[in-house]
């Protein structure tokens, strides 16, 4: 989850936000959550993960480490199937039914593993390398995959501070981008279209560059949307056209942008 993602680099500009979720029962914000809160859903994740690592923790009887542990990953996803679920006409309370969720899904997880760790133990993969020493390939491999998902983390987090730090110079914040992104898919898809048109024409990003403003008359000409469609839109269709403009492969794969995306 990408967005939550954001909000850890942006915490500050959302204290907000976690202060009015402190003043509210967790019932109560499930329940704005199911209602289509997505902003919620994502601020409420991201408060109740010292919960989620602290049931992870006692469940495992160990530390668990977030940043390293797949059993937090287990757990977090649990969590949030947790919010999907909840229902309080079955008189309980939500952190108490989202412990039983985290719980069972951990359970699922270590049977899993343990069924795959006694059909093929890691001793059967070791070898001897050229000067004797006794290697594991799959152990190798595991490193590798480690390696590479940390320096990818490490990337997509370059990413997004180099972003916000374009969007600041347009008074734009990553934390805007979440009301400002369209709630149906073919009119975000079609504001994907309209930011790739305006990153593929160097005028006009030369324009809006220099102005750090969306040139709005010029795109008239080129697209088939009205005045108000892109001054409402402003902020998401600038941000598209620095992700296209700009070094943001990851940024680009989570947004899912389509290439046959067709102008509205």
């Amino acid at each position: 989850m990408l967005l939550v993602l954001f909000k850890k680099f942006l915490g500050k500009r959302q204290s907000h936000s976690s202060e009015a979720s402190d003043s509210q029962p967790p019932e109560q914000l499930v329940i704005r959550i199911q209602q289509g809160d997505l902003r919620l859903r994502n601020q409420f994740i991201t408060d109740y993960q010292p919960y989620v690592a602290k049931v992870t923790s006692r469940f495992c009887k160990r530390y668990i480490d977030p940043a390293r542990d797949d059993e937090f990953s287990i757990a977090l996803g649990a969590f949030n199937e947790a919010v999907n679920q909840f229902s309080q006409e079955a008189g309980r309370s939500f952190l108490g039914f989202a412990e039983q969720v985290i719980r069972r899904r951990l359970i699922d997880y270590v049977r899993k593993e343990q069924r795959f760790a006694h059909q093929t133990p890691y001793s059967t993969f070791e070898v001897e390398d050229d000067e004797d020493n006794i290697v594991n390939p799959v152990e190798i491999h595991q490193a590798i995959e480690h390696y590479e998902k940390q320096k990818g983390m490490e990337e997509r987090r370059g990413e997004i501070i180099d972003l916000n730090r374009c969007l600041s110079d347009f008074g734009i914040q990553f934390a805007d981008l979440v009301d400002a992104s369209p709630k149906h898919d073919d009119s975000r898809q079609a504001l994907f279209a309209i930011g790739r048109l305006l990153s593929g024409n160097s005028d006009l990003m030369r324009t809006m560059l220099t102005k750090r403003m969306l040139p709005i008359k010029e795109l008239l000409d080129l697209v088939e949307v009205s005045r108000k469609t892109l001054e409402r839109n402003r902020k998401f269709i600038i941000a598209v056209a620095l992700i296209y403009n700009g070094p943001y492969p990851y940024l680009r794969d989570y947004l899912h942008i389509k290439d046959e995306t067709q102008l509205i």
